[in-house]
């Protein structure tokens, strides 16, 4: 066991993503508390959560509806299956309610799981068995796109578009097909936005063709890509998928694990271009992280396959699939409760409102850093990625340059999430502009300390 000051490394855990070497000269730094927007250490230094614990605190952290809420059902029943022939109130609430805040988009059904791997893995079956249902078995293909972040089950993964994630798990899944992602930044193709929707929606329609539309059960994006780098596509991009899916009556899955329930300024990120997915996977901001859940919707279209007068308990139409806690009720209390304050507070206009805020400043920022290629954004999801203002390429990773900005950040209270030389700025939607104003000084700060 390694402790410098409040940072303590324990070698009973390996952390997910980290390096044990980096982490035995960097311990991480332990989180006693968190209120609002603001975490406190071990210490008792305060800090402003930039990254709503991972894409996911979005009512803040210590919201006092959601512990009653946790503890009232705690008080009633901690656990009881969904499998069976028996359920839970709080699973049977929650379902009803994401149905109607999912009404704009058509979804009428929810099933239950853990988390957003698990919500993906789900879809993915869903779509494999739907298409066996509806006669057609050849449809098995999941296509994605590149740097698309969708797990790292191995479903999930074999359609995760990010190499790092992918490279010690090969070979993957068969029936998995990536694309390119539609990036303004970097793309080699055009630096006209509606063009670059265009050109990316028919590489789409291209690999259909290609892999055969007999062959392809679905295609999965992200609303705005996450982890591969915050990337928001042009506006035209979503709506002519939403075509070519018709076209060649291919199910759409919008992966809304990071983006549903305001994060984009919109309830739900596909709402925020007007699109209808078939399937949408949820997790993170469905409870704010309180307790892992995850849901799969689909539409009426999906869902009747499913249905059947059949009587017996057992039957081919029953979705083969299903996690131990499915349903959980403390994880479906939270996600009543976080929900209604989400509705209450009017979060997701919060969200959209404090969130150009933050991105205008940032943008304000870049002009001033030549370091800072570009920012991007949308709602309280914003990308920051820096390169070398002499090459106009990334840094070395070697130098540690985006490490050194985030550690500076956390030495001045604000913990802001970076991938080599992309920040991924995500923090929960009761974010106010001051909290913006000083997350911003203290990101330049550290941007010119480093430069």
């Amino acid at each position: 066991m390694t402790n410098q000051g409040n940072n303590r490394l324990s070698d009973s855990i390996l952390y997910p993503f980290a390096n044990a070497g980096h982490l035995a000269r960097n311990p991480p730094v332990v989180i006693e508390s968190g209120e609002g927007v603001y975490l406190t250490d071990s210490t008792g230094k305060r800090y402003i959560d930039g990254q709503a614990g991972l894409w996911n605190v979005n009512v803040g952290h210590g919201r006092p509806e959601v512990k009653e809420a946790i503890k009232a059902q705690l008080d009633r029943i901690s656990y009881y299956t969904i499998f069976g022939g028996t359920t839970n109130m709080p699973s049977v609430e929650l379902a009803e309610l994401l149905c109607r805040l999912t009404e704009p988009e058509g979804m009428v059904r929810a099933f239950f799981s853990s988390g957003g791997s698990e919500a993906v893995e789900a879809a993915f079956k869903l779509v494999r068995q739907y298409w066996r249902l509806r006669g057609e078995a050849t449809r098995t293909k999941i296509i994605s796109l590149k740097r698309g972040y969708h797990g790292v089950t191995l479903g999930a993964l074999s359609a995760n578009g990010i190499t790092p994630n992918r490279e010690y798990f090969e070979p993957l899944l068969p029936g998995f097909v990536q694309v390119e992602t539609p990036h303004l930044y970097g793309n080699p193709y055009t630096d006209d936005h509606e063009e670059l929707g265009r050109i990316c929606a028919d590489m789409l329609e291209r690999e259909i063709q290609y892999q055969g539309p007999n062959t392809v059960a679905a295609f999965i994006a992200e609303p705005v890509q996450g982890a591969g780098g915050v990337i928001v596509p042009p506006p035209n991009y979503w709506p002519r998928v939403r075509e070519i899916c018709d076209r060649y009556d291919i199910l759409l899955i919008a992966d809304e694990v990071v983006t549903g329930f305001g994060r984009l300024g919109t309830m739900m990120g596909s709402r925020h271009w007007g699109v209808k997915p078939d399937i949408m996977t949820f997790a993170k901001g469905i409870n704010s992280g309180y307790v892992p859940l995850g849901a799969t919707m689909m539409n009426a279209k999906v869902a009747e396959v499913f249905l059947t007068s059949d009587t017996a308990q057992f039957s081919p139409k029953a979705f083969a699939h299903g996690n131990t806690y499915a349903g959980h009720p403390l994880a479906c209390a939270a996600a009543l409760a976080s929900l209604k304050i989400v509705e209450d507070e009017k979060l997701s206009e919060n969200a959209g409102r404090v969130g150009a805020y933050f991105l205008q400043r940032l943008k304000d920022v870049q002009s001033r850093n030549k370091i800072i290629a570009d920012v991007r954004g949308q709602g309280l999801m914003i990308g920051v990625e820096l390169a070398n203002p002499e090459t106009g390429q990334p840094f070395d990773i070697s130098l540690g340059v985006g490490s050194r900005i985030s550690d500076h950040c956390r030495e001045k209270g604000v913990i802001i999430r970076n991938l080599a030389d992309i920040f991924i700025i995500s923090p929960p939607f009761i974010l106010e502009t001051g909290h913006v104003d000083e997350m911003v000084e203290t990101f330049e700060e550290a941007v010119v300390s480093s430069a």
